[in-house]
């Protein structure tokens, strides 16, 4: 059978299972449906209980709008308690009214709600503050930052005081910690916190006034120290030119004290209000408890019915999950020949070609695969055949760099022989264009040695004699190397390089970087002259060299390719500079093998940097 009709056949068979459940379950929700959004109804009760919990909160710090917001609470649960009674619809949905074997626990719930609406309603109509303890926190609040300012100013001068002082200087950051606490617990006071805060404030209060009366030399007998862990000291007295703040803060305190003995006895609260607000928190956990009651009863009873039918439902949950695992059995069967395919093809991807999947069936799935096993085996071919033109390639550029450098060895070497005069005078015509030969052989020599060089670094083959080095010597020596093109060109170049740096590199291969680097610094000079600096910094593992010069830099949109064969930042035909284009792809190469990183930051008519990083070098513990 074909894989669409099987698809088509076992899609058929689950929309018939599916109807008849649907049909089922349609007659069950039917008659099921109300009761359950009545529950939901009940349920919802809880949250708007907890809601006017909240809103009764928020009006006691003061949110005067939410009163209108807890009206509304309590009208809307009034409506939801009579609607559970009688039946009706709330919010468009149809509500039946709670079983009469019900009827207690619901009148339990009815009960607690008219104790808990009856304070609910006082706090609704209520005036919130006690304009005594308001006015005091008020008074107290606006002078904590004076307060706090003053005691700083207490602790700078003490500060220049001498050693005899320095009980009075712990006394002073006393002074500013108790400060603080008082601030803290008047505003967790001003949020309606008070039980948690009257006693820091109290505790902060006698700590600062028994620390202002030490500091004063005044007796602290008559004060209650009872759990204060306070003791008599004896401190010598203050000079009066460091006590000036300290006075300042004694007249403050007189005034801030009172109002804290205020805010201690008295809450901020209305006595009528406070006691609505004390007991809608004690009220309302029985109100919760009661609506939990009614709804674990609600639930039981409905459980209780629905146990009639288990038996029937039961048994159609067995056959439906019978069908699904049939259908589920012959979809998996159907499937196993994809997962292999897949599993095929990421081998593909990992380089693993000419492998063949079995498989009979002649459906759409046994076509896809034979078209994959035909697929890979002609992959297989290219790969072969591609590796075969790759070895050639190889072959061909060794043989014809070999062939184009064995001839150029004796035209340089009599180059040089005629031009020291050996074979005769020149004229200095001749001599000048003998000069081009050997200027000319040496270019085409060098090209081909940054042939061979690349094709060694793409075969892996570029050996490296990896040693520790100091990297200053090897600048050094490569800017000896070419001295006279440096002087030749009026070019500065300054070694910067810490003497102390040292990396593990083969110096022969990173002496190239640094030619090669430092050649088209100088080319980037028009007409002549610049400065180029070599400088480095170091991190816990690689040592980064930086070759930076003052040329005329490269355009953005040709910085990206500067690493690619044979690209050349000036592309034209009528370019002043030579060069192969492989330089600077050769020391990515030479910079990657040595396990570093190398990167070109450039600013037209500012200059370039180049950098690249090696291996520092850790000497051996012990």
């Amino acid at each position: 059978m074909r894989l669409i009709s099987k698809t088509y056949l076992l899609v058929g068979i689950l929309i018939v299972v599916a109807i008849a459940n649907l049909g089922i379950l349609y007659n069950a929700q039917t008659n099921a449906g109300d009761e359950s959004f009545s529950i939901i109804r009940a349920g919802d009760l809880k949250v708007d209980v907890e809601s006017i919990s909240t809103l009764v909160r928020s009006i006691s710090t003061g949110n005067e709008k939410d009163r209108k917001s807890l009206e509304e609470k309590i009208n809307g649960i009034d409506t939801a308690l009579a609607t559970l009674k009688t039946g009706g619809v709330i919010h468009e949905v149809n509500i039946i009214p709670i079983p009469e074997k019900l009827s207690p626990e619901y009148e339990v719930v009815k009960a607690n709600w008219e104790d808990y609406r009856m304070y609910a309603a006082e706090i609704h109509t209520g005036t919130v503050y006690n304009t005594k303890a308001l006015d005091a926190l008020n008074y107290v609040l606006s002078k904590n930052t004076e307060m706090t300012l003053t005691a700083d100013s207490i602790t700078r001068e003490l500060e220049v005081l001498d050693r005899k002082y320095n009980r009075h200087k712990e006394i002073a950051q006393e002074m500013q910690e108790s400060v603080k606490t008082i601030g803290q617990a008047s505003l967790l006071i001003s949020r309606g916190q008070e039980e948690e805060a009257k006693n820091d404030l109290n505790n902060a209060r006698a700590s600062l006034k028994i620390s202002i009366r030490k500091l004063l030399q005044e007796p602290i007998d008559d004060l209650d120290l009872a759990g204060l862990q306070i003791k008599t000291e004896t401190l010598e007295p203050i000079p009066r030119e460091n006590s000036h703040s300290l006075n300042e803060f004694d007249l403050l305190w007189e005034a801030v004290e009172l109002r804290l003995r205020i805010l201690e006895a008295e809450s901020i609260y209305s006595e009528r209000f406070g006691a609505a607000l004390d007991n809608i928190v004690e009220r309302k956990g029985l109100l919760l408890s009661s609506i939990d009651n009614l709804l674990t009863a609600w639930n039981d009873d409905r459980l209780e019915r629905r146990n009639e039918g288990q038996t029937g439902t039961i048994a159609l949950i067995g056959a439906d999950v019978i069908i699904f695992l049939i259908v589920l059995g012959i979809i998996k069967k159907s499937l196993v020949p994809l997962e292999r395919l897949t599993k095929a093809v990421g081998r593909i991807k990992e380089g693993f070609y000419g492998e063949k999947i079995e498989h009979g069936s002649h459906d759409e799935i046994g076509k896809l695969i034979s078209g994959f096993n035909t697929m890979s085996e002609t992959i297989l071919a290219k790969e072969r055949e591609a590796k075969k033109i790759d070895i050639a390639k190889d072959e061909f550029l060794a043989m014809i760099t070999h062939e184009l450098k064995t001839p150029l060895v004796p035209i340089q070497g009599y180059a040089d022989m005629l031009m020291s005069g050996h074979l005769g005078d020149l004229t200095d015509k001749q001599r000048e264009r003998i000069s081009i030969i050997k200027s000319s052989s040496e270019t085409l020599l060098q090209l081909i040695s940054d042939l061979l060089d690349v094709q060694k670094l793409e075969l892996g083959q570029l050996k490296m004699r990896m040693e520790p080095e100091k990297i200053h010597e090897t600048v050094e020596k490569s800017i000896q190397m070419l001295q006279p093109q440096i002087n030749e060109t009026g070019a500065t170049v300054l070694n910067d390089v810490d003497k102390e740096f040292v990396a593990i590199y083969d110096e022969e291969r990173i002496t190239q970087v640094l030619t090669n680097l430092i050649k088209n610094s100088i080319k980037a000079f028009k007409p002549h002259g610049g400065t180029i600096k070599i400088r480095t910094d170091a991190d816990q593992t690689h040592i980064k060299i930086q070759v930076i010069d003052d040329g005329v830099g490269i355009p953005p949109e040709r910085q990206k390719k500067l690493f690619t064969k044979f690209y050349q930042a000036d592309a034209s035909l009528t370019r002043e500079k030579g060069g192969s284009g492989l330089g600077l792809s050769i020391c990515k190469g030479i910079v990657e093998a040595h396990g570093g990183k190398i990167s070109i930051q450039s600013i037209p008519d500012t200059g370039t940097t180049v950098t690249f990083s090696l291996l520092k070098y850790q000497k051996a513990s012990g």
